[in-house]
């Protein structure tokens, strides 16, 4: 076996969950600078579906006069994927504006503990017209 290899099969594994926010509060801006504003939030989840498990994030964003923002953040993640219980850490990033939005969310490498040791991959949000929001999976066991 190569370095980096495992006996161990990798399963691919791709789904989604609905999720609420449970918690989501923001302290006054930390900077504010010409009417742009940088803010701290925490934000409690909960997980139903493929992916069923709370999670606790911490989220650094901006949002400027003109409605564009932009946020990073860490999620933690505590439950059972595919089977499988464990945590991990997905890894934020994005921005967005009236009219568009871009992000990313990879798996954070060597984060995933318990039964998820060694997962790898990306999730993405979809928030529907009704405010519902959906997280999508694609990643490696």
């Amino acid at each position: 076996m190569s370095a980096g290899s495992s006996s161990r099969a990798r399963a691919s594994a791709s789904g989604s969950s609905s999720f609420t926010l449970d918690v989501f509060t923001s302290d006054e801006p930390y900077c504010s600078i010409d009417g742009t504003d940088y803010t701290r939030s925490r934000i409690e989840k909960t997980f139903h579906g493929d992916l069923e498990a709370t999670s606790t994030v911490e989220m650094l964003s901006v949002r400027g006069e003109d409605g564009g923002a932009g946020y990073v953040a860490i999620e933690a993640v505590r439950g059972t994927l595919a089977g499988r219980t464990g945590s991990f850490a997905i890894l934020h990033a994005g921005t967005m504006t009236e009219d568009s939005m871009w992000a990313r969310w990879p798996i954070v490498e060597g984060s995933a503990t318990g039964e998820l040791e060694g997962l790898t991959g990306e999730a993405r949000i979809e928030i529907a017209p009704d405010g519902a929001h959906t997280l999508h999976f694609e990643c490696r066991l």
